[in-house]
């Protein structure tokens, strides 16, 4: 784990709803906003990489989504996507505040969901200097099929009706009906693909983040194949940075590599390994290649 030196907890209001979020101050005028994938609070999905990028001469604006982590809104662990893309203007606005971030030169990065997140944001904001999407869940109707055959059909049915009950009682009034977000084939929950329980090694190796709740509530699996964030590639007019991993069982590389086609900036980086090999073996090429691309459109001219 790099070293994380000065940082500052901040919040910025996204609809009346406070979000966290960390804020290191940069040092050469480019900002990346950063958030994770379905649970993963700020720290755990962000730290690894937030601390390179700062010691490039980045700012980094790490948050949470509205009802994660240490985000308001309630009731709580509720994934409601248009909810979450409202959170990610909401940070870009409170970027462009920043003293040491230049407007002009703000990139929005994701992983995972988030980075499915970062196809829709992006097109929505045309001023943006860049932006990376790392293993990103691009179309849920093409993965849905592949989540589905990695679970037992007691499983899935178990997921299903739960996410049915959960809906209804959310109509009703009553608490979330969570699911761990990730587990073992056979158990109930969101998504039990071969490396989903990499998560853990990848993001907490150290067990560091005990506040770190890692459920959602079971009405996602109700909605997730109906979320196809990658039908917004044409529209995304700054450079878009496209990580994928060849091996990657849990979002899959195709679906992301035909909407990065669709982009008309898009460049592609091929990591060897599954769905958390940017957090793991395949870090150092990961971060290199996206502080690479960082400093060629968000660094100010001249600079190394």
């Amino acid at each position: 784990m790099p070293t994380i030196r000065q940082r500052e907890k901040v919040r910025f209001a996204s609809s009346g709803t406070p979000c966290a979020a960390w804020h290191y101050p940069g040092s050469n005028g480019g900002c990346v906003i950063m958030a994770g994938g379905t649970s993963v609070t700020k720290e755990p999905a962000s730290d690894l990489f937030a601390a390179r990028f700062n010691d490039a001469g980045f700012a980094v604006l790490a948050f949470d989504h509205r009802r994660f982590g240490e985000s308001g809104g309630t009731p709580r662990q509720i994934v409601r996507f248009h909810e979450q893309i409202a959170d990610w203007h909401a940070a870009i606005e409170y970027a462009a505040t920043l003293p040491d971030v230049d407007p002009y030169r703000i990139s929005v990065w994701g992983f995972s969901l988030a980075g499915g997140h970062v196809f829709r944001v992006a097109a929505d904001h045309p001023r943006l200097a860049g932006a990376i999407a790392q293993t990103p869940l691009v179309d849920g109707r093409a993965i849905a099929p592949h989540a589905l055959r990695s679970m037992t059909p007691r499983a899935a049915l178990g997921l299903f009706g739960r996410g049915i009950a959960d809906a209804l009682g959310g109509l009703a009034g009553r608490p979330p009906l969570l699911v761990p977000t990730a587990g073992t084939r056979g158990t109930v929950a969101a998504l039990t693909t071969p490396d989903t329980m990499d998560g853990d090694r990848a993001l907490d190796p150290d067990n560091l983040h005990t506040t770190w709740d890692r459920t959602v509530a079971a009405r996602l699996a109700l909605r997730i194949g109906g979320y196809r964030p990658g039908r917004h590639a044409s529209r995304i007019r700054c450079p878009l940075l496209l990580v994928v991993c060849d091996q990657d069982r849990s979002t899959l590389p195709g679906p992301a590599l035909r909407a990065a086609r669709r982009a008309p900036a898009s460049e592609v980086i091929h990591l060897t390994g599954r769905h958390y090999a940017p957090f793991l073996e395949a870090h150092e090429q990961a971060v290199q290649a996206q502080i690479s691309f960082l400093r060629k459109h968000l660094a100010p001219a001249g600079s190394s």
